[in-house]
């Protein structure tokens, strides 16, 4: 798949260790296997990426399958849409879990993700899947107009002009979001009095085609499982210290995760 110039937006090919576009705009990969197309404009909000600590908690959380309803869930989409060998876009990919995965089961597909975050993109090329990784800007998505068959997008900004644009005529797009009880029994430590998520779909024009959710239960035994899950969410930026010092307290935890999946799909060029 290509990648685009972010200063001028023209094709970048590879020449050795580096890509260039045609105007001689120069980006070398990093050692570990991915490209930085943050530049210029589209720097704005880089220093706004997850940090080390936090990119290093993902990878090790994740990698224990925990989620991994939301994988088969977004799999199950791809399967049922698209072929084996269709382009895919991995929106703000963080560590890379879910698109390695997916590669893991298309080997075929051509997939890229892309992060705002150095730190989390380093980790997701360090995973030598097969797949391209890009530190880039949401609202500047380096890939060519009408080039992706499936793109999605879990827990993310959401940015309709750019997803409109990247995606092929009749590519769909599967954005996921917290269902009602995810996480349920971690909030009642953390609140005095919880809240159920409301599982409010993003604002877009973009064609919806249907909806789904993928639930489960999961028990982590250890509480450096259950502070890392917590890192992940925004509770972590929003709960009083209490809250978080209960929940450091806390050895083991059987708890609901719950995710819906919207599913939308870019019309058919008349």
């Amino acid at each position: 798949m290509t990648l685009l110039c972010p200063v001028c937006s023209q094709a970048l090919c590879r020449n050795g260790n580096s890509v260039r576009c045609e105007n001689n705009h120069c980006f070398d990969f990093a050692k570990e296997g991915y490209l930085n197309l943050l530049a210029g404009n589209h720097k704005k909000g880089s220093d706004m990426g997850d940090n080390k600590d936090m990119a290093l908690s993902r990878r090790a959380f994740l990698s224990k399958g925990y989620f991994d309803t939301l994988l088969g869930a977004v799999d199950d989409v791809f399967t049922s849409h698209c072929k084996e060998d269709a382009s895919v876009l991995d929106i703000c990919c963080g560590e890379g879990y879910y698109s390695a995965s997916l590669k893991q089961r298309h080997p075929d597909a051509d997939i890229i993700g892309f992060d705002l975050s150095k730190e989390m993109i380093r980790l997701a090329a360090k995973r030598k899947s097969g797949n391209t990784y890009v530190v880039a800007n949401l609202f500047h998505i380096p890939v060519p107009d009408s080039s992706i068959d499936f793109a999605f997008h879990l827990f993310a900004p959401f940015d309709e002009a750019q997803f409109m644009r990247v995606l092929k005529p009749g590519g769909i797009l599967v954005t996921a979001v917290a269902g009602e009880n995810h996480l349920w029994q971690m909030k009642e430590i953390l609140y005095e009095n919880p809240y159920k998520n409301d599982e409010k779909p993003p604002r877009t024009s973009i064609p919806f085609a249907e909806k789904q959710h993928a639930d489960g239960r999961i028990v982590l035994d250890n509480n450096e499982d259950i502070f890392s899950m917590f890192k992940m969410t925004p509770y972590f930026y929003h709960t009083p210290s209490e809250g978080i010092a209960k929940l450091q307290q806390v050895p083991q935890l059987a708890t609901d995760i719950s995710f819906a999946l919207y599913i939308y799909q870019k019309p058919l060029a008349e």
